[in-house]
Parts: structure tokens; sequence; C-alpha cells
């Protein structure tokens, strides 16, 4: 039922700019009105996802998913009952509020209640969504307009969220597991936080969703107004971090490196992604006579070969890691070349034309969204997993903003030039769109190769620790974990131990890291050639540590490290299709301390 919300929040990005000339024949909305209705939900859609998110973590994802999917729904139906174009402004953007509130929990929820494998798999199905819904949104609102009518169409492009919506909140009160944020320390809210950053987003998306209209109109002082405010945030963030230690937005989430990376690529993508569905629909409908369905029928191919890739994607993903990014980024990339291709040879039939190279970008596309959402999330705790899908999405939003107002300059642009050459308009707006997708594949490719570097060199330093062996089971530990042993260190501080499979080999080249409760990484290393390791982190305490290799699930579980302490722990890594190791190495565990230890 998650995905069903995601679903349909994301759909209404794109369902409603085939109905905009129905809208504009049944209620009169003038060209400004019709704008604000499709920019309006992308502006407060994410105005609110990261505050969204931090509520979720903080005071219940339950909670705020029941009160924003019920939201979500009440404005559909009010949205399709708009007896006048002002009011409908007004239902569409509290409609793009909800659905920012909403997609958080969504993502959070994934983080919560999913490990390893299966959290890569619950990814690849979310990113069937997104794909799906950016892609049939034309073709679902060209059939309700067929089957509604010319003047009242358009109010079942918001009607049919209603039904859904109703399902959905029964399942969700039924199946979403009870909140558990008010059993430990109710941290505070950070208003000022919220502001700052709402007011930051807004500044900088109002002039980006405003010029797709008229750019020479749209108010780009305010991105100054935005760099000002962010700067202001950020400030105010350090001190929160210092006054109470719940800041809005955990900057340590933006030092973990492929969470960082992972945020950058998906803005990137985005920027390409969603320019593409802009400038194809706009050339299939006024530059070859298009109607809206079957415009939206020429970009199925894309959104078939999206979802079925979304879904292989979140099970390869534990396997191949980045390097599945960087293969669908390629994929996207020359499916886009192809289309630019066909279409400067000025076919007949257009949309059989650009079917082929539309399926192989949409096959590339499931290969990134989804696995990239996974290794972005993957190293986030999952108390933070509401918050760091915010800023995830809102990245991903400011992106879609600044693809379509660049392509869709590009676009408009040439068209001015040309007197109205369509097919050299489109050729200019994909050329425009490859960009973004390129420079996302550079980024990609740069992390991919520094990685590999980085994790080889930390292999040839790492040298077999000295271990001597206690019981397995000491005082303290749980006797269920017969895969994980607990042996004192004879000298030295920190986290040392082996990395195995199953069958007790030792796993060389594994990636270990401890992350502390912040969600700052604290330190980072690779196994041996025999699976050994040692982690030194700068200070004692309570630490997620996560262990990853090729071929194998990762684990992750929570260790203490002593402040003299003599631990070490060992890992066993499942196989790909394993079921056992990893829920074992995901319960929490401690160190054994030196007996002269304090």
């Amino acid at each position: 039922m998650c995905l069903i919300a995601g679903f349909m929040t994301l759909l209404d990005v794109s369902i409603v700019n085939v109905a905009l000339p129905a809208m504009q024949r049944g209620i009169g909305a003038s060209s400004a009105e019709l704008s604000w209705v499709v920019s309006g939900y992308a502006l407060t859609f994410g105005l609110v996802l990261v505050a969204s998110g931090r509520l979720g973590d903080d005071r219940g994802r339950k909670k705020m998913f029941i009160i924003s999917l019920a939201l979500f729904t009440l404005t559909s139906a009010a949205a399709g009952f708009a007896p006048n174009a002002a009011s409908l402004v007004v239902f569409r953007l509290l409609q793009g509020a909800a659905g920012g509130m909403l997609n958080p929990q969504v993502i959070g929820f994934i983080q919560q209640l999913f490990q390893g494998r299966e959290r890569g798999r619950a990814f690849g199905l979310f990113g069937a969504a997104i794909g799906i819904s950016t892609a049939i949104g034309p073709l679902l609102g060209g059939l309700l307009l067929q089957w509604g009518g010319d003047t009242d169409g358009w109010r079942w492009v918001f009607y049919v969220n209603v039904p859904i919506g109703i399902v959905a909140l029964a399942l969700g009160a039924r199946l979403l597991p009870r909140d558990t944020a008010g059993d430990g320390e109710r941290r505070p809210l950070d208003v000022v936080g919220a502001i700052l950053l709402g007011g930051a987003v807004v500044a900088l998306m109002v002039p980006l969703v405003l010029s797709e209209q008229d750019r020479s109109g749209a108010p780009w002082w305010l991105i100054a107004v935005a760099v000002v405010l962010l700067a202001v945030f950020i400030a105010w963030e350090r001190r929160a971090r210092r006054t109470h230690g719940h800041p809005l937005v955990n900057f340590a989430l933006l030092r973990t490196r492929s969470y960082a990376l992972g945020s950058s690529l998906g803005l990137l993508y985005f920027a390409g992604f969603t320019a593409i569905f802009f400038v194809v629909t706009l050339f299939l409908q006024n530059g070859r006579g298009y109607t809206p369905l079957e415009a939206g029928l020429a970009l199925t191919p894309f959104a078939l070969g999206s979802a079925v890739t979304s879904a292989v994607g979140g099970r390869l993903v534990s396997r191949l890691g980045k390097s599945l990014v960087v293969m669908g980024l390629v994929a996207v990339g020359v499916g886009l070349v192809a289309v630019d291709l066909v279409l400067r040879l000025d076919p007949a039939q257009v949309g059989w034309a650009i079917a082929g190279p539309l399926l192989l970008a949409g096959i590339g596309s499931g290969f990134v969204i989804a696995p990239n959402q996974t290794l972005a999330l993957e190293e986030v705790p999952a108390r933070e997993g509401g918050t760091a899908a915010g800023v995830l999405q809102t990245g991903q939003r400011v992106g879609s903003a600044i693809g379509i107002s660049a392509v869709g300059a590009v676009f408009f642009g040439q068209l001015t030039s040309t007197g109205g050459d369509w097919a050299l308009a489109i050729s200019r707006g994909l050329v425009g769109a490859v960009a973004f997708v390129v420079l996302a594949l550079v980024l990609g490719v740069t992390d991919l190769v520094l990685g590999r570097r980085r994790r080889s060199r930390e292999a040839r330093e790492v040298a077999p620790p000295a271990v001597a062996h206690a019981p397995a089971h000491a005082a303290g530990d749980d006797p269920d974990r017969a895969d994980e042993t607990v042996h004192e260190t004879p000298d030295g501080t920190g986290l040392r131990g082996h990395v195995t499979d199953e069958a007790g080999a030792g796993v060389g080249g594994a990636r270990l890291t401890l992350v502390d409760p912040d969600g700052r990484e604290a330190a980072t290393t690779a196994t041996d050639a025999a699976g050994a390791f040692a982690l030194v982190p700068r200070g004692a305490g309570r630490f997620q540590l996560l262990a990853r290799a090729d071929g194998h699930r990762p684990a992750v579980s929570w260790v203490d490290v002593p402040r003299a302490g003599r631990a070490v722990r060992d890992v066993v890594l499942p196989g790909a299709n394993g079921t056992n190791g990893a829920a074992r190495a995901a319960e929490p565990a401690r160190g054994l301390p030196s007996s002269d230890a304090g």
C-alpha cells in the first residue's frame, strides 16, 4: 500500500499536463493559472519534504502516513469539484503539500522494515512506481479525458485518486506497524530550521517553475534570496546541533560518501529524466498533431522498460553495486541519442519509430533510479530514514525544475529562432536532456573508479591482526548468535575480527564501516585476503557496523567499542540467496572490554 500511495503522488506530477486544454475550455483558466496548476504542485511538494520526513522520524511514520494520505485524498476530490480556476489552483497547491508530506514516509517505511537484499527489492518496486507514474501519466490522462468528455473530463484526472486513496487508507491503518517514536527520547521540532529551508526551496524553485511559461518574466533575483536563506539555514542548524543536538537536517548524512554522491547523482539524473517527457510530449502533440492519448501511447515503451528493470535492479544492486547504476546511465544516454537520430530522419510514423530507442532508455532508467536510491540510503540509520528521504527527494524535485527550465529554454528558444521548426527544436531539447544524463554518468563513473581504488588500497594496507580466541559465548552475549564469535585482542583499542562466508571461508576485499548514532562515518576499512580487518574510531561508543562484499548480502549490527577495549567481532556475510546470516548479523552485539579497561 506504500507503493500505491507513492504512485498516486508522483502520478499527479505528469497526468495533469494533458488535461490543461480541457481545463481551459471547461472553467476558462488563463495561461498563468494553468501554469500554477502544474508548477504549484511541484513547488509545494518540494517545500515540505524534509520537514515531513523529520516529523515522521520523530513523531511516528504511521501517523504521518495516515494524515498525509487522508489530506491527499481529500484535496484530490476538492480539486475535481473546483468551480473555477482560482479554487483549482488553491486545491492543487494543497494537494502538492499533502503529496510532499506522504512520500518521505513511504521511503522511511522501506528503510525501517527491510534489510539487505530485501530492501533493494523494495526500492526496486518503488523505482518501478516512479518510472511508471512518470511515463504513464499522459496515457492515463488521455484515457480519462476521452472517457469523461472535453468539458469535464479533466475532473476525472483528480477523481481517480479518491477510491485508490480510500483503499490505501484502510490497508495502511490495518497493516502498517505501530509507531514507536514515542518510546524513546522525544526530540524537539526545529521549527525555525523548517521555515528557513522551506523559504530557500521556494525561492529557488519559483523562478525555475515560472520560467517554463515565461523565461524573461521569471523572478530570477529570488535565486540570490535562496542562497542567503540557505546560508542562514546552515548556520542555524549548526547552532541547533550545539544547543539541543536535534537539528532538522543532520549534516553528518552529507558526510556519508554514499549518501552525498547518490543524492547528487539523483539530482542530475532527474534533471534530464523529467525534461525528456516535457519536450517529447510537446513535440508529439503540438509538432506532430498527436492527441493526448496517442502521445501517452508513444511514451509507453519507456514506462514498460523502466517498470521491468526497476524490479530486476532491486535484486541485482546488492551484487553489482554502483556498476549497475553506471550501466543504466549508459543505456539511457544511448537510447536518447538514438531517439534524436531517428527524429532527425523525420519518419512518417514517429511513435513507432522511437519505440525501440525509448524502450532502451526506459530499461536503463530502471537500473538507475531504484538502485541509486538503495545505495544512497544504504548507510543511513533507520531512525534518520524519513529525513534522509526528504533531502534526497527535495534534490530530485529541484533537479526536475532545473532540467525543465534549462531544456525548455533551449527547446522554445530554438522554436522562436527558427520560426516553428519542431524537428530542430526537439533535437536541441534532447541534446540538453542527454547533457544532464552524461553529467550523472561522469559522477557515477568517478565514484565507481575512486571506490574501487580506495577498497584496493585499503585491502593492501590491512594486515591480519593477532587474535587470541576467547570462549564463544562470554557473559552478556546472546547464545543464539552462533555465527558471530567474540574474541579478546591482546593489545590496542578499536574493533578487530574476520569476515567469513557461511562456509567459514574468509571474504577478502569486504568493506566495513562504523557509523555513529548521528549517522557520521567513524571508521572504514576493507578486509585482507584472509578476511581480517581492524577498525579504530576516534573515540569509544556504540556504533553501527556495516559489512558488505560483492556476491553477498550486506550485514548490519550494533557494536560497543570500549575506551580501552580489547574487542573483536567476527561477521558472517550470507550469500546472495542466503537468509539466516543477515538476520543474525543485524542483532545488537557488544565487544568485550579488557579487564583493566577504564
